[in-house]
């Protein structure tokens, strides 16, 4: 099956596995979503949740997050892996967008990836969910999965994304890189997965690619 071909399979099974893709984490804004991406490096989804609540109530937009002290950040995020080099870059980010864009979040890759503590992955987030911009941001989930499926050689998330890119159609990208994770977290784990009855690796993952996973 060429990779198109099989990607226009995957879309269509993904859609119907995840018809929805609420964004996982928690936010009410674009600046908390930025605040929650930046921090879900290593860190579950889930544990970002418990610890935004708290933070968001103090500081819910950039302007009141700039003028809390870096330790009552810390205080708020420690249970997050990183916890004190995300609470510095999350001050500091804070400012930037005071000093630079109003306290507004931008829409723009470039102005976003110039943030302490935004690399690609989050910009392409906020940039995705945000506002709207077609985006293929590549998780853990994505790149294993990408690589498992014969769509990626898996050697880089940037060849990944490139990859990925090139076979699903734009108008998809934002809601298939939700569709991917949400289907990585509930059927396909990194360890311990029997390619052979996965609803997608089943099919689309080659022979040599299923010897070598049950060889870990």
């Amino acid at each position: 099956m060429k990779r198109s071909e099989k990607a226009e399979k995957i879309a269509v099974m993904l859609e119907d596995f995840y018809p929805e893709t609420p964004v996982p984490l928690d936010h009410e804004n674009a600046f908390q979503l930025l605040v929650a991406v930046l921090m879900s490096a290593q860190t579950t989804d889930l544990k970002v949740n418990e610890v935004t609540p708290a933070l968001f109530a103090k500081a819910p937009n950039a302007k009141a997050m700039a003028q809390l002290p870096v330790e009552v950040i810390l205080a708020d995020i420690r249970q997050v892996g990183l916890a004190p080099t995300k609470a510095k870059n999350i001050r500091r980010m804070s400012e930037m967008l005071m000093e630079r864009h109003g306290g507004e979040v931008p829409a723009s890759f470039e102005a976003l990836e110039a943030l302490p503590g935004v690399g690609h992955k989050t910009a392409g987030v906020v940039m995705a969910q945000s506002f709207g911009v077609p985006a293929f941001p590549i998780d853990t989930h994505i790149h294993r999965l990408a690589a498992r499926w014969g769509l990626s050689n898996g050697k880089n998330v940037d060849k990944t994304e490139k990859d990925l890119k090139a076979v699903f159609p734009k108008e998809l990208w934002n809601k298939l890189h939700l569709q991917i994770i949400f289907f990585g977290r509930e059927y396909c784990p990194a360890r311990g997965h029997d390619l052979t009855t996965c609803p997608i690796c089943s099919w689309a993952a080659t022979k040599k690619r299923i010897k070598e996973e049950m060889k870990r």
